[in-house]
């Protein structure tokens, strides 16, 4: 099955500060940008950072394996190298995790690692990894 970049975009409240995050912290490549918003190469993924108020009333949730998931949230799938590298890499730089990085699913076919953090206007990033990726999808 041939994988297609998917595109997202999404609202952030200042765009230098979009910048940092997700060019500096993330190591996102930056494509095209204008005063409104910033293209960016998220794992070969288009994310757009839209200039715009973000949602008041972000706190919603939904359980999953004994953590409060956060919802709306994107994100992508990594090997489990690079998911421990960016884990490390977030951790030194002080990033406050919602969920931290853990396995979840322990010993069941949809084991996981996963990681949920925020971005600095709210929105909520998933990256997970799995030891054997062709699991993502199992039962």
């Amino acid at each position: 099955m041939t994988t297609h970049p998917f595109h997202l975009a999404f609202p952030v409240h200042d765009l230098t500060a979009a910048r940092e995050f997700y060019g500096r912290m993330m190591g996102c490549t930056e494509g095209r940008s204008s005063d409104q918003w910033i293209d960016f190469d998220f794992y070969g993924h288009q994310i757009v950072a839209h200039l715009a108020a973000p949602p008041a009333d972000r706190k919603l949730s939904n359980p999953v394996g004994g953590h409060d998931v956060p919802i709306p949230h994107f994100g992508v799938v990594l090997d489990m190298d690079s998911w421990r590298a960016l884990a490390d890499q977030l951790e030194n730089a002080g990033v406050t995790f919602a969920i931290a990085p853990h396995i979840r699913f322990a010993g069941k076919p949809g084991e996981q690692a996963t990681m949920f953090f925020c971005d600095p206007s709210g929105n909520a990033l998933e990256i997970k990894a799995f030891a054997d990726r062709a699991k993502l999808f199992a039962k």
